[in-house]
């Protein structure tokens, strides 16, 4: 592990050294990519720069004592070597959670798809709690929201809603939400006081850059429509909403939120890059998506990955195994309760598979 950490730090101050390269400032491909690979080892390099020099602070403790001292001396010395004992280990756990394989999409804004699915009008209502419970999260993390195309229905639920979270780290979080989830409570056109079971999907994609997915303008067919609201009807007489087909991948992405048709054309286009590098990513890196599924299940959206039960304020993430009685609190946007246990698990599956 320790050669390992020395390779990452030695490759640190290279790049360092790179940065300052005029040949290397002079070309913003080259710069990107270096500032890149730097940021995303910094944490480690940081964290084993602090893990050297307790060791180095142990180590003169330690000869130290083996000096003339008065007790109060040697006890005092002895305190400090106890403390830093206890830093060792924790730092060392660390090292070993901060070596282990990254997700590349980890630090990329988030496109999410969230749709009703079996269930009628209240799979509908549920997908817009979801919905709600996102958008409340990402103001807890103080991240930016852009809602790209929603279907809503006439009961103030959501046929379909896709929006786009900004903010660093926000797929590193949001990913674990990929999936179908599960609502079992009284919908409120239930007279008999039934419990009902319906579902939701949510798709959760990592933002492509232009420079990671090659789409042609030849490769696209823009067709424009008027936009339309609740139950169909026309809410815009002029012909601003856009639908863009991928036609190689037959991937298709509408946008009709904004009154610009250029403004719902740029939209539609960051969901259609997203969608179209999910998809070369999914074929071109089975290997890597094999590994997530052995880490957290594979998140696909036919898996169900939670269930929100109202009668009893409970929240199950099968994933895990995971039940928490703050229904209230989760769809308000307490998530970290259920992500960073996810997060846990998962860095100990790749810990096990290191090993």
């Amino acid at each position: 592990m320790f050669d390992r950490l020395q390779a990452v730090e030695d490759r640190y101050n290279q790049l360092t050294e790179l940065l300052m390269d005029p040949d290397v400032i002079n070309d913003n491909k080259k710069l990107r990519e270096y500032s890149k690979e730097q940021s995303d080892i910094q944490d480690t390099v940081e964290t084993y720069k602090k893990y050297k020099h307790v060791k180095e602070q142990h180590e003169e403790a330690k000869e130290m004592l083996q000096e003339k001292l008065d007790d109060d001396m040697r006890e005092m010395i002895k305190m400090e070597m106890d403390e830093l004992e206890d830093q060792i280990p924790e730092l060392e756990e660390e090292l070993r959670i901060l070596l282990l394989p990254k997700d590349p999409n980890d630090d990329k804004n988030v496109i999410i798809e969230v749709r009703g699915a079996a269930g009628g009008d209240e799979a509908a209502l549920f997908a817009g709690d979801l919905y709600r419970m996102y958008i409340r999260y990402a103001e807890k993390q103080n991240w930016k929201i852009e809602v790209i195309e929603a279907h809503e229905t006439g009961l103030g639920g959501f046929k379909e809603v896709i929006f786009m979270i900004n903010g660093k780290g926000a797929y590193s979080r949001m990913k674990y939400e990929n999936g179908a989830h599960r609502v079992q409570r009284v919908p409120s056109t239930e007279s008999g006081g039934r419990i009902h079971t319906s579902t939701a999907t949510v798709a959760v994609l990592a933002e492509a850059e232009e420079v990671e997915v090659d789409i042609h303008d030849k490769d696209i067919r823009v067709d424009t429509f008027a936009s339309s609201g609740p139950g169909g009807q026309s809410v815009n007489t002029t012909m601003s909403a856009v639908r863009l087909t991928h036609v190689p991948t037959g991937v298709v992405v509408s946008c009709q939120d904004e009154k610009s048709q250029i403004k719902n054309k740029e939209k539609a286009m960051k969901v259609l890059r997203a969608r179209v590098y999910d998809k070369f990513q999914k074929e071109a890196q089975a290997e890597y998506d094999e590994h997530r599924k052995s880490a957290v299940g594979s998140g696909d959206r036919s898996e169900r990955i939670r269930t929100y039960n109202f009668p009893q304020s409970r929240v199950t993430d099968h994933r895990i195994g995971l039940t928490l009685q703050k229904l209230d609190q989760i769809l308000e946007g307490s998530l970290d309760e259920i992500i960073d246990p996810l997060i846990v698990e998962e860095q100990s599956r790749l810990m096990e598979n290191a090993e």
